[in-house]
């Protein structure tokens, strides 16, 4: 796994050993970040779940002005930070060795909403339901945030529009979907 673009280009992260987590392809991820990339300089950028933080990573490569990391696993947090060491980023990040929920609860009332929230949860857990119900009521999305979600090609979107959330955009992959989502 590598940084796809920008500033640390080509330099190789480490991931999670085991099978704890579920690494974002290159290619997906150069997808992604070609769809973002003319949003993504000086944003701010969320990255829940963050398994070994290469999505966030590639952001701030691509010239997020911050990124967050959000994870709970002692070994996906020490693997993040070293890839922040390796691509020089981790001025411009913060990593919180937490629940996600709980992770957004010590970030509610700190800062200002982000500019793009991304989640790559366990997959069919419904783990970005509990997320987005959340990020309804809170300070950290407003109607600017795009939030993406990383889910199985199983995953409905109908339950987001009762929770005052709309389907911008569902990019579909082989093995997984990118799901946009706004507040209505």
């Amino acid at each position: 796994m590598r940084v796809i673009a920008g500033s640390a280009r080509r330099l190789l992260l480490k991931t999670v050993p085991g099978e704890s987590t579920r690494p974002t392809t290159d290619r997906i991820k150069e997808t992604l970040f070609n769809m973002l990339q003319y949003e993504i300089g000086g944003s701010t950028f969320l990255d829940l779940f963050s398994g070994s933080g290469a999505i966030g990573i590639e952001a701030l490569s691509r010239g997020a002005a911050e990124a967050v990391f959000v994870e709970n696993d002692p070994r996906a947090v020490a693997c993040i930070r070293e890839n922040l060491r390796t691509t020089h980023l981790e001025e411009r990040a913060m990593v919180l060795q937490t629940d996600v929920c709980q992770g957004l609860r010590r970030l509610e009332g700190k800062r200002a909403a982000f500019d793009f929230i991304f989640m790559d949860p366990p997959y069919d857990h419904q783990h970005e339901q509990e997320v987005l119900a959340y990020l309804t009521t809170s300070g950290l999305a407003n109607s600017a945030t795009t939030v993406i979600i990383e889910a199985s090609l199983e995953t409905p979107t109908e339950w987001m529009v009762p929770m005052g959330w709309s389907v911008k955009r569902v990019k579909t992959y082989k093995t997984n979907q990118h799901i946009f989502a706004v507040k209505a």
